[in-house]
């Protein structure tokens, strides 16, 4: 049995974590809170997982990535491979591929696009980056996790970048998506009969998806916690940054988000942004 593992055992990382131990790998897997897990082997450290010879990693964000990454470092053998699954800056992944070249070891980027429910159903979508030889090698292992694994370059960081296009694209869309369904609510038609319009017109799971959690209003317990919203936006503001590229609907996005945790909203679903649109329209309480 193949041995792999597992560092964050989060509302995504656990159910994929499980689905790999059902897929017939060993999981070696770390949490920073000890979480019981039937079907995975519980690593004592994260040095312990990494010792594997593969790891995944399915973390908050930078810091919490940081937080474990020594004790990677040094368990991790020569040749062996860290998998960044997580959503991580571009600078940063950057930065984790000069520092496992250094000891002889390969790095990974796979982020995911998906939430929990998703990953439960291994219908992740899953953007990978990094080079060629260690790619072939984790394949099995994100078809495993995903319903698509798309090839997106031989540096890792590329497949992070991938990753901040594609949740600026969400963002996006939910932004303009609760702004629709209180425009037109305020002229007297049902969002219901609105959102079955949208979801003929625009035939996107994500459009679907998140249209109905808007119409439910399903905010908690959270898929994506509004302030990992934010902590992606200013990731995606990082990123544009960097490459001198101006990102007016980001600023935005950004304010929006930020208003949210001012007002409370950070550990409710990043949907319930439509109480804000909802608010600025008259419509509060």
């Amino acid at each position: 049995m193949e041995r792999i593992g597992f560092v964050g055992l989060g509302r995504m990382g656990l159910p994929m974590a499980r689905n790999l131990a059902r897929a017939g790998y060993q999981v070696l897997a770390w949490n920073r809170t000890p979480k019981e897990a039937a079907g995975l082997t519980l690593a004592p450290s994260p040095k312990e997982a990494a010792a594997a010879g593969v790891v995944i990693t399915m973390l908050a964000d930078n810091a919490a990535t940081e937080a474990v990454l020594l004790e990677i470092l040094e368990g991790l053998p020569a040749g062996g491979i860290h998998v960044a699954m997580s959503t991580l800056g571009v600078p940063y992944s950057q930065s984790l591929e000069a520092r496992h070249r250094a000891r002889g070891q390969l790095y990974l980027a796979a982020p995911v696009f998906g939430r929990p429910e998703a990953a439960e159903r291994r219908e992740l979508r899953i953007a990978a980056a990094g080079p060629e030889e260690a790619l072939e090698k984790v394949w099995p292992l994100l078809e495993t996790l995903g319903q698509e694994v798309y090839r997106v370059g031989n540096r890792p960081h590329l497949a992070h970048a991938v990753k901040l296009g594609g949740n600026f694209l969400i963002a996006s869309m939910l932004e303009a998506l609760a702004e629709a369904y209180v425009l037109v609510g305020k002229h007297g038609v049902d969002r219901e009969a609105f959102y079955q319009v949208v979801r003929g017109f625009f035939r996107s799971p994500v459009y679907e998806n998140y249209g109905r959690i808007l119409l439910e209003r399903r905010f908690s317990p959270p898929g994506f916690a509004l302030r990992l919203g934010l902590k992606d936006v200013r990731l995606i503001a990082e990123a544009a940054d960097t490459a001198e590229t101006p990102l007016p609907l980001g600023h935005l996005l950004l304010d929006r988000l930020l208003s949210g945790v001012a007002r409370g909203l950070g550990e409710e679903d990043w949907t319930a942004l439509l109480k804000l649109v909802e608010a600025e329209a008259g419509l509060e309480g």
